[in-house]
């Protein structure tokens, strides 16, 4: 039996409802982003694929995706209260702070490659990748923190 209560019978905060959309969000459209590079390129280098305008779409439909997906999680699931706790403010610090580490450890490989003048396609890539690995890091650590305690 496992000591994480059900998501659907305990009483989620507005802050975890929240860190669930950015987290689906974020995931789904890099994985989108990833299939349509993929997609682009059809077999051929990755480098001459014309990636700019799908990146920046890719970061705002993000954006939008978490604000649209936490007010319908809102809509099905009201919180009793939109105001953050001490509990959601420790938490949210807790993973900040996980993310934060993640991001300035990828963060020294994008600047790698920038110091190896690596193609600007690559820097790129790293940089979304190594934001999307933060977030995840990040909110993975919030939504644990949130079902076990810190």
């Amino acid at each position: 039996m496992s000591n994480i209560p059900d998501i659907a019978e305990a009483d989620v905060s507005y802050e975890e409802k929240g860190t669930w959309a950015y987290v689906v969000a974020g995931v789904a459209v890099f994985g989108g982003y990833v299939a349509w590079l993929l997609g682009a390129a059809d077999g051929g280098p990755l480098v001459e694929v014309s990636y700019q305008r799908p990146l920046v779409t890719a970061i705002v439909v993000s954006v939008v995706a978490t604000v649209v997906g936490r007010v319908l999680i809102e809509v099905v699931r009201p919180s009793e209260s939109t105001r953050p706790d001490v509990r959601d403010k420790e938490v949210s610090r807790f993973g900040d702070y996980v993310g934060g580490t993640v991001l300035s450890i990828l963060g020294a490989g994008v600047l790698a490659l920038a110091i190896a003048d690596a193609d600007t396609f690559w820097i790129a890539q790293a940089l979304y990748a190594a934001y999307v690995a933060s977030m995840v890091a990040s909110s993975v650590t919030k939504i644990v923190a949130y079902r076990r305690g810190l």
